[in-house]
């Protein structure tokens, strides 16, 4: 079945480009111009991934993820006219999958979403990850895409999963920022260091939050590490 792709943002000219590339991809798109109806159109049908531009009018793109991450864990790729760290890390602070900034390669962009996809739904064809990553009080689950710490479960991006799955399987390295976004998205996509630290940021966030205030050490210079976990 080919995924279910929604699209919000403001310009047709954007919308246009961005289902024809899809489109182009094999996925299936809807379209629409505001963030009301991107809340309604997911309402009515729970798509694969949400490509959610910022800067629209009246209720902008963070507004809408944070009510869609109320009410669900679908994956979300920003768009953005400006390259504001600030835009950045409020996308991925609120649950965001990743970002692409305005103008755009309509390649880079398939590519993107394509990455997504794939962590958060392993193609069938694919052999089950059926190991258990224990560190700690830490445990991944990979079939099942669970994580939890001290038996409390944690809600993860697919991003997020990838990224602390990587750290759960070589727990005694140090990984540089490449590294690590090696582990979440294909090795031909460029990721700025920014938004590694953003995602490394909301991880152990979310890990204080559950009780676990030692999830990922910084290493000067060279990159970060696991830490104890509650051990």
């Amino acid at each position: 079945m080919p995924h279910h792709i929604l699209i919000a943002d403001d310009d047709p000219h954007i919308r246009e480009i961005i289902c024809f590339a899809l489109e182009m991809a094999g996925m299936k798109t809807v379209a629409v111009a505001d963030g009301a109806a991107a809340l309604q159109a997911i309402e009515r049908r729970a798509p694969d991934l949400v490509v959610l531009d910022i800067g629209m009018p009246e209720m902008d793109g963070l507004e809408v993820c944070r009510r869609l991450r109320h009410i669900s864990d679908v994956p979300v790729l920003f768009l953005s006219a400006r390259d504001e760290e600030i835009d950045r890390i409020l996308g991925l602070e609120m649950g965001g999958d990743d970002y692409v900034t305005k103008p755009f390669s309509p390649r880079e962009l398939v590519a993107r979403v394509n990455v997504i996809l794939r962590r958060a739904r392993p193609a069938k064809a694919e052999p089950a990850d059926d190991r258990q990553f224990l560190h700690g009080r830490l445990a991944l689950l990979p079939a099942s895409h669970a994580a939890s710490f001290d038996g409390r479960p944690l809600v993860l991006t697919s991003i997020e999963f990838a990224i602390l799955k990587g750290f759960l399987a070589r727990p005694a390295h140090v990984l540089g920022r490449d590294m690590v976004m090696t582990n979440a998205y294909a090795g031909n996509i460029h990721v700025a260091d920014r938004t590694v630290d953003s995602h490394i940021r909301n991880i152990r966030a979310k890990l204080a939050t559950a009780g676990c205030t030692d999830a990922i050490e910084t290493v000067h210079g060279v990159g970060f590490r696991l830490g104890r976990c509650g051990a």
